[in-house]
């Protein structure tokens, strides 16, 4: 192949819903990836359309503790010693979006992401035939102590003014509504506007059939350089010389060198996410529940238990930790006493920047380069968004006031 109209870069679920969106809209579509689509951390993740994930990962809470956290092996936030020489400038970055009006702007900006991501996500599914994979029992945060349960008052609060809907459960009401935990002496708070879906990497692959039979084509190689030339951009790596009218990068926690390569220098890392896996007929909860203190889920998953989440910072070269599996373990058998040995683990990489919104927007170089990434952990979340804001980009229309945070020329 040697041209096309539109290729995005990156298999994941935020490419591939942009292709699913752009060849519905009457486009010629390529994606581009040199691995099998939607097997990275769009099928790695917690499964959950979180409606009420709009905190930042830097807060003022986090900045207070930043030293024992970063620095702690065992902390819900770590990182790899290693890494620090590289991590510096996005370290400083980070510590300055802690600051307490940056911190609450970044908290605006990604609510009014999240508005419509529910019914987004509904109409996609409907498209696709996923419907069933959607489970419309909502999350919960458990609070292990009363400490616990009123230190988070703050952060509720906020939330709810932000339009989240939150109800709080007594540690008894809480047994009601998950009978298989144990007693939490300080209760929850329960999302009930969030959606789960039983089996998100099978949500990505229908996603994928369903790209593949509107017509797009998959090229299974890595880019590595683009370059605008003679109207078009110029896309080159393995085996791979395209020419497009349009590129989009969404590339996840790999889009930081062909940022660069468009001509924007943008400050993206690279978070490591982690799950284990425990084999299951009958699932131990029934919908998923993050112990607040510990920075994971429990995800009752098509015939598994999923627990997944923490923070590593460590870029994309290392190996996984075997400590960070461990205390995974340790953390599920804190619930599950009698889980034996997982059944499977797994790492990932999740696209990172310092104020914790995604990239989306055109290049500062010039329209015909359009970034889609940096999503952290909200990538399942807002994919249907992000790719009707760069549909809206593609056709020349203006795609909302909520895509001004998120622009490249931010930093």
């Amino acid at each position: 192949m040697q041209s096309t109209e539109i290729a995005v870069i990156g298999a994941g679920v935020i490419g591939l819903a942009i292709a699913h969106r752009l060849t519905h809209d009457g486009h010629e579509v390529v994606v581009i990836d040199p691995a099998e689509p939607g097997l990275g951390a769009s099928y790695g993740n917690a499964g959950t359309i979180a409606d009420y994930a709009i905190q930042p990962v830097g807060t003022p809470d986090v900045l207070r503790s930043l030293p024992s956290l970063l620095f702690d092996r065992n902390s819900p936030l770590s990182i790899r010693h290693a890494a620090l020489p590289s991590l510096a400038p996005w370290l400083l970055r980070f510590t300055r979006q802690c600051l307490p009006d940056a911190a609450k702007c970044n908290a605006i900006a990604i609510a009014a992401l999240m508005a419509k991501a529910l019914p987004q996500w509904d109409t996609l599914s409907a498209q696709i035939g996923g419907e069933d994979l959607m489970q419309r029992r909502g999350c919960l945060y458990i609070y292990e102590t009363k400490s616990g349960f009123q230190a988070a008052q703050n952060d509720l609060a906020f939330r709810k003014e932000l339009g989240v809907s939150i109800e709080m459960l007594t540690p008894q009401e809480l047994s009601v509504m998950e009978p298989g935990l144990p007693e939490m002496s300080g209760g929850a708070a329960y999302f009930p506007n969030a959606v789960f879906m039983a089996d998100p990497g099978e949500m990505v692959q229908r996603l994928y059939r369903a790209t593949k039979s509107a017509g797009v084509t998959f090229l299974s190689t890595r880019a590595e350089g683009i370059k605008r030339e003679n109207g078009g951009v110029q896309i080159t790596g393995p085996n791979l010389d395209l020419t497009a009218r349009h590129v989009v990068i969404a590339a996840g926690a790999h889009s930081r060198a062909l940022a660069r390569s468009a001509g924007d220098p943008v400050p993206l890392d690279t978070e490591r996410g982690y799950h284990v896996e425990w084999d299951m007929a009958q699932p131990r909860l029934s919908r998923p529940s993050c112990p607040a203190s510990r920075g994971f889920y429990l995800c009752p998953m098509s015939g598994r238990l999923r627990v997944a989440g923490t923070v590593e910072l460590g870029g994309l070269t290392a190996p996984p930790s075997p400590h960070r599996i461990a205390k995974l373990v340790e953390g599920a058998r804190a619930f599950f006493p009698d889980l034996g040995p997982p059944d499977r683990e797994w790492m990932g990489f999740r696209p990172s920047m310092p104020d914790s919104l995604p990239v989306i927007g055109p290049s500062r170089k010039g329209p015909e380069v359009i970034h889609a990434y940096g999503h952290g952990h909200v990538g399942l979340t807002l994919a249907p968004g992000t790719a009707e804001l760069v549909a809206a980009l593609i056709a020349g229309r203006t795609p909302g006031p909520e895509i001004t945070a998120c622009l490249p020329t931010r930093f």
